[in-house]
């Protein structure tokens, strides 16, 4: 990406930013310092979140997140996904690839131990 195509930030996205980093700062200092039960901590802490997360939607590069995940959403809905059957074939030839590559290395493994045992002498 070039910095032609970036569009500049505005110092409002700054202070937006800003704000966010204290919120987040808030949930976690907050949760050192009062003495609340686990629920009521993780609703704060989840309250706090989100609102950190809508602050930052309304910056440019929030929105820009936004707008890519709505593309991503759109485009995982295109994807053909496999039967079940095509599913446990490939997983049964991975399987059955897998070991025999095992038995392989652990042969050549075997064949190089005694290889290297009986050039040094060691026998081992």
């Amino acid at each position: 990406m070039n910095a032609a195509s970036e569009t500049p930030k505005s110092g409002f996205d700054i202070v937006k930013w800003l704000l966010v980093f204290v919120i987040l700062s808030l949930a976690v200092v907050g949760n050192y310092i009062y003495e609340l039960g686990a629920l009521e901590r993780a609703i704060a802490i989840v309250v706090l979140v989100i609102v950190a997360g809508v602050v930052a939607g309304q910056t440019q590069k929030g929105k820009t997140f936004i707008n890519f995940a709505k593309e991503s959403r759109t485009e995982v809905r295109k994807v053909v996904w496999p039967t079940r059957q095509e599913t446990m074939q490939t997983t049964l030839v991975v399987l059955v690839a897998t070991v025999i590559m095992g038995l392989i290395l652990w042969g050549l493994d075997a064949i190089l131990l005694r290889l290297v045992s009986f050039l040094t002498g060691l026998g081992i």
